[in-house]
């Protein structure tokens, strides 16, 4: 059973101002949920209709388990957890940085592609989508768990790092021909404008994905391009 007032506690959490005042975000399927406890997030409440499998959870309806979801068809569990406080900014490894990338998403794909090359450090600028947001998560499918994503002033970050930092555009250096550090940060721009002109000047090697298609796309979507980055670089 859930009370009004948790079902109302529950659905701020759609809005960052919610999840701010809150420090909590949700979290929805049963794989994602146990990926989330598996790596030390602190569940607040754990809600299911179906096999109570999870330890400490809370049997409610279907119909009450639609309401606090933030899914068209809602999972049979969900959970509530505890926001963790940010850690130190990464000053060494295989960073990347995200400029402006709005699209909830991409974004999760973006750290699902991270968790798969093992790109465990993911810092967006303060105007980047933030990584709690329902569809983030959703769209994480459960690597927000094991990559870190924080935020940052991306001109102080880039101007202070010891790190190497690449740069993706139009035009560069083909990345199929590119060697990449061990300590390296790589920045993707937004979806729209690409790098923004403040961080281009920060950028210390420019690369591009080569395009092949005399008439093809003008671009790739973010989330595509960085896997094809980050694949060159993990190989």
């Amino acid at each position: 059973m859930i009370t009004k007032k948790e079902l109302k506690q529950i659905n701020s959490l759609a809005h960052k101002k919610g999840r701010k005042s809150q420090q909590q975000f949700v979290v929805e399927g049963k794989k994602s949920v146990e990926e989330f406890i598996a790596a030390g997030f602190q569940p607040k409440n754990l809600f299911y209709t179906e096999d109570p499998s999870l330890e400490g959870a809370i049997a409610v309806t279907e119909s009450e388990m639609q309401k606090m979801s933030f899914l068209k068809n809602a999972s049979p569990y969900l959970g509530v957890f505890e926001i963790p406080a940010p850690n130190p900014l990464p000053q060494k490894g295989r960073i990347l940085v995200l400029d402006k990338v709005a699209d909830p998403g991409n974004l999760g794909t973006i750290l699902r592609i991270c968790d798969w090359f093992g790109i465990t450090h993911v810092v967006g600028s303060l105007d980047t989508v933030d990584c709690y947001n329902p569809k983030v998560v959703q769209a994480s499918m459960g690597s927000l768990a094991r990559v870190q994503c924080q935020y940052a002033d991306l001109n102080q970050f880039l101007s202070t790092t010891q790190c190497a930092v690449y740069g993706t555009y139009l035009e560069g250096e083909s990345i199929y021909n590119t060697t990449f550090p061990e300590d390296v940060i790589l920045v993707m721009g937004s979806e729209a404008n690409g790098i923004s002109k403040a961080l281009s000047a920060l950028i210390e090697q420019k690369v591009t994905i080569p395009k092949k298609s005399l008439n093809g796309p003008e671009s790739l979507n973010v989330a595509i391009a960085t896997a094809l980055v980050l694949g060159e670089i993990s190989r």
